[in-house]
């Protein structure tokens, strides 16, 4: 009789690569002061709370400070683990032999 096979879990199973939308957001910040990343996107609407809490989790983001204003409002910068990614998917882009 064979064991089943058990399935990883959650904290075992390897990172999932950063989607268009956690790049774009996260890029953002490499021009701001201190990483700061932006609560809108180009056109004015607000980031993706997915998005914002996904980067989070992935250590790429990291909460900067509470908006005395908007305490809903998650203000964010980006870590160095999020600059390093940055700098990696930057890399490999440059580094390609695309045709």
């Amino acid at each position: 009789m064979t064991t089943p096979r058990r399935q990883p879990s959650a904290a075992e199973a390897p990172p999932s690569p950063p989607t268009a939308a956690q790049l774009k957001w996260l890029h953002r910040g490499l021009s701001q002061a201190g990483g700061k990343l932006p609560l809108f996107d180009e056109t004015g609407r607000r980031v993706s709370s997915r998005t914002v809490h996904s980067c989070l989790e992935r250590g790429w983001a990291e909460p900067w400070f509470a908006n005395p204003l908007k305490p809903d409002w998650l203000v964010c910068r980006l870590t160095q683990a999020g600059r390093s990614l940055l700098a990696a998917r930057a890399g490999a882009k440059t580094n390609c032999e695309c045709g």
